[in-house]
């Protein structure tokens, strides 16, 4: 009887452990979106491939069951191409999933495939998600779902991501895989190539290394294609490669006459082609009015016109919403402070601390807010509309004149966001100079922070035309510093690869969810940063400390002609970029800041805040991506660019 309830409770335990389900699979299949649909918004998902550069995780309860969901960022192959697919190479070898979701975009079933033959000889139960099933239905593709399971020898679910269809299914496959340990059946290749990948395996039994973090088999087939973090597993053990793995692919290299490598990709690409052409019947697509689109959205005339067009519509119709926000609520904000502390100076140090800190409060709710929000929401109908990687495509030529990656753009149109993911998103490029190029070009690009400056200062004060203007300025800088450093740095730079995706409608509640976790980075993070600034100001101006601060930062203010009380104001663009323009209103005592400076005041000062040095954020993530000394560099270019650019703005007053 004891050992029947010790039976019981372990069963219990088991059942209400957490275990880890893991998304996996080739780039913009729709592992984000499937992600979010269940875990909540936790990660930005994009209708653009490259999205993803490091795993999310979450704990979800579904079907009874808690579990641990990851997110992974998109891989083509286990053998990965940039630091991206490193990561979740890193997460497969080192940590490992209880449940792997191979999610496909099964549009394009033969490409996906090949990665899940590879993830089919990991030994680790796999469920197949055939995603984006309307857009294989548009195409005329139909799939056998089950001809397919029963050739794969694993559950293979249909879902739609976008609209939360197949899911529950989904999870539920992942439950029962999970229970019985089913690993699925790896397909066989040509009989010579199965006799040498046996023999190799065979070998690495025999040896009796301390356990390996995959299969025999796959270590073996890594082995043959010369996969160097694999190389890498088995000589940390051995301190060097048995003779046997170089005999074998000679073996494959006599009989094929050419690279093993090649070999073993051109096998798997073969099989993936026959499994895919025996499970689907291609037919008559329907074809939509989106798809005509790029008949003039990519016309090599036309869509730079429409390029700049939509742009330029997008950055007004966020300045004149956002104006027409701001003013009302500044004006009830100043009626609601003028009645509860009158017009003038508190006394007492407390009286200066709340003041200050309700002005904080007040200036991210009447100033940046406005901006902030339809640009967000802006951002987000661009991505989801599938309309970003078709710019991309556009400015590849062009980047490639000024010798940038033409991936680079995104990174570049993601830190319109925020530099900090811009960062990290250089990983999809290959080439360490190529991302040392996108990570100089990203930062200089004005984030939302930065954009609230520009819009809430220069625009409100100056007019669309002088906000316009600091935009194509901020082009010209980034198009020049990027042709100087890559020639500097010369290096060719390879063609840009990039699926480009369907259009789709953008879903109301997927973009309110988006712009929602974004502007959370504000309210949690930049909006507590301010109020405390804010106190902290009136505590500095309580007790005279401003003065240091100013006296200190006199030359650069000097150089720059603005007003010597504004030392302290750049001090917070450290923090957060519109740290300074809402404590330059507190610093003025009014949020028009026409009142106290000039025109050419005002310009030099968004210039010099749009381009000097980047917020702590996006420094760290610097030292992550490229490394302090190369940090050190970025930070000082920026910042002589900023004293450079603000200084010719006053120069330029003067010769006009």
């Amino acid at each position: 009887m004891s050992v029947h309830t010790d039976h019981m409770a372990e069963t219990e335990r088991t059942r209400k452990r957490p275990f880890t389900v893991a998304f996996i699979g080739q780039p913009n299949c729709g592992k984000s979106t499937l992600f979010n649909e269940v875990a909540g918004y936790r990660s930005v998902s994009s209708n653009f491939p490259g999205a993803t550069v490091s795993y999310t995780e979450g704990q979800v309860r579904i079907l009874g069951r808690t579990i641990q969901l990851v997110d992974l960022p998109g891989i083509y192959s286990l053998t990965p191409m940039d630091p991206a697919g490193r990561e979740t190479q890193r997460f497969l070898l080192d940590r490992g999933a209880d449940v792997l979701v191979n999610v496909m975009d099964a549009s394009v079933l033969s490409r996906s495939l090949e990665l899940t033959l590879q993830l089919l000889e990991l030994d680790i139960p796999v469920v197949l998600c055939l995603n984006m099933m309307d857009e294989a239905v548009r195409k005329g593709i139909r799939i056998d779902s089950g001809a397919l399971s029963r050739l794969l020898g694993v559950p293979v679910v249909e879902t739609v991501a976008t609209r939360g269809k197949g899911i529950r299914a989904l999870f539920g496959e992942a439950l029962k895989v999970r229970k019985r340990q089913s690993t699925g059946r790896p397909l066989s290749r040509s009989l010579d190539v199965e006799r040498v990948i046996a023999d190799l395996e065979s070998d690495l039994r025999e040896r009796k290394f301390s356990p390996l973090p995959v299969s025999d088999r796959l270590m073996a087939v890594k082995l043959l294609e010369g996969d160097p973090d694999f190389e890498g597993i088995l000589v940390g053990r051995t301190g060097s490669l048995p003779p046997s793995v170089v005999k074998s692919r000679k073996r494959l290299e006599r009989s094929h006459g050419k690279p093993a490598d090649a070999v073993i990709s051109s096998e798997r690409h073969a099989i993936a082609m026959q499994t895919a052409e025996s499970c689907s019947r291609m037919g008559k697509p329907s074809v939509r009015w989106q798809d005509r689109l790029d008949d003039v959205l990519l016309h090599n005339a036309w869509g730079y016109l429409f390029l700049a067009l939509i742009l330029g519509v997008f950055f007004i119709s966020v300045l004149r919403f956002g104006t027409w926000l701001e003013k009302p609520m500044t004006t009830a904000l100043e009626n609601r402070v003028t009645a509860w502390f009158g017009t003038g100076t508190p006394d007492s140090l407390t009286s200066a601390l709340f003041k200050s800190a309700v002005y904080g409060f007040g200036g991210g709710l009447t100033v940046v807010i406005p901006f902030l929000v339809p640009f967000l929401f802006g951002l987000s109908f661009l991505e989801d509309s599938g309309y970003l990687p078709r710019a991309a495509f556009l400015a590849d030529t062009f980047m490639h004149r000024i010798g940038l990656h033409g991936t680079t753009l995104i990174p570049v149109l993601l830190g319109y966001g925020c530099n900090v993911p811009a960062v990290m998103a250089t990983r999809i490029l290959g080439s360490p100079r190529d991302r040392f190029l996108a990570t100089v070009v990203a930062v200089l690009v004005p984030c939302s922070a930065r954009m609230t400056v520009i819009f809430g200062l220069a625009g409100a004060a100056l007019g669309s035309f002088a906000a316009v203007s600091v935009y194509l300025l901020n082009l010209l800088v980034v198009t020049t510093s990027g042709w100087a450093l890559s020639r500097l740095l010369p290096e060719p730079t390879p063609g840009m690869l990039m699926e480009i995706p369907p259009f789709r409608r953008p879903r109301l509640e997927i973009l309110l969810k988006k712009t929602w976790f974004r502007l959370k980075d504000f309210i949690v993070i930049a909006w507590p940063l301010l109020i405390a600034g804010s106190a902290v100001l009136g505590l500095m101006d309580h007790y005279g400390w401003t003065g240091t601060v100013n006296r200190v930062l006199r030359p650069l203010t000097a150089l720059l002609d603005l007003p010597a009380a504004l030392g302290v104001v750049l001090v917070y663009g450290l923090l957060r970029k519109e740290l300074t323009m809402l404590m330059l209103f507190q610093v003025l005592g009014t949020q028009n800041a026409s009142d106290a400076m000039t025109a050419v005041q005002i310009l030099s000062f968004t210039v010099f805040v749009v381009f000097y040095l980047p917020c702590l954020g996006t420094i760290g993530a610097m030292i992550r991506e490229i490394g302090f000394r190369r940090t050190f560099w970025v930070s000082l270019f920026c910042l002589v660019l900023s004293v450079c650019l603000a200084a010719g703005v006053r120069l330029i007053s003067f010769l006009v």
